[in-house]
């Protein structure tokens, strides 16, 4: 199971995940509202959608199939993310904030690459599989 480098690929997301919601940062405008808050509930649930499918992705390591649509289901949940990201950095005034907003609104976007590399990992496996069956 952890030999397979869709596996360490998976691992990574589940840890930037978890490290979105740790370090996520309380960003307030001029007037002093909150606009981004670790605790507000839709970020809150899309961050644990994407945690809990990148694990359960990793325990089917014998089902590639099944690995790659919760693959494909985790970069659409984290595009959903990224999106609520951008939405909400674009009603920030001014320019003083959007520079504050660290490193946290690209994590989604290297969450969604090392997805991708993991259902290309999972695709090469799928395709060897094929073929030696093809050649019993």
């Amino acid at each position: 199971m952890i030999q397979r480098i869709q596996t360490v690929f998976m691992l990574l997301v589940v840890l930037i995940m978890v490290a979105l919601y740790v370090w996520f940062p309380v960003v307030k405008n001029d007037v002093g509202d909150l606009l981004f808050q670790k605790k507000e509930p839709l970020f809150f649930i899309l961050i644990f959608i994407s945690i809990a499918l990148a694990i359960i992705s990793i325990l089917n390591y014998k089902k590639r199939q099944h690995q790659f649509v919760l693959n494909r289901l985790n970069i659409l949940t984290n595009l959903t993310l990224l999106g609520v990201f951008v939405y909400r950095s674009l009603t920030v005034s001014g320019e003083t904030l959007i520079s504050e907003k660290g490193i946290g609104m690209f994590l989604p976007i290297l969450s969604i690459v090392l997805l991708v590399l993991a259902n290309r990992s999972i695709k090469k496996d799928e395709d060897l599989v094929k073929s030696v069956d093809r050649l019993r």
